[in-house]
């Protein structure tokens, strides 16, 4: 699980929006993007934990490539985050950040950013 909170925000500030919607989207079928506690570090340790009690990486699975395990942690997470944008800012509760979680690699990957204004005036 990597933070790049501080990414998305980048990408929102230099495009200048103040109201509107963030997409954050991965076009990945063995990586997902989620909202959790950014704070403690031992959150997300212990969530990875968790998940791979849960999904363990060798569990009997079939699929040929063999990393079913990453796929199925995937469907769990999602594939795309929508934060709200709110006086030019994400609307990220205090001790939240955005997630990119690798459960396939590392590998080469894209995280896509789509911005959405909202019509002021109108």
């Amino acid at each position: 699980m990597i933070d790049i909170t501080r990414q998305v925000e980048q990408v929102v500030h230099s495009h200048g929006i103040q109201s509107g919607v963030c997409i954050v989207f991965v076009p990945h079928t063995t990586a997902g993007i989620t909202i959790q506690e950014n704070a403690d570090p031992d959150v997300k340790r212990d969530m990875l934990m968790e998940i791979n009690k849960m999904v363990p990486f060798e569990d009997g699975y079939r699929h040929a490539e063999g990393n079913s395990a990453a796929h199925i942690k995937t469907a769990l997470f999602g594939s795309s985050e929508s934060i709200l944008i709110d006086q030019g800012d994400l609307l990220l509760g205090r001790w939240q950040g955005i997630y990119f979680c690798e459960f396939d690699g590392p590998r080469q990957r894209t995280v896509h950013i789509k911005l959405i204004k909202d019509k002021e005036g109108e």
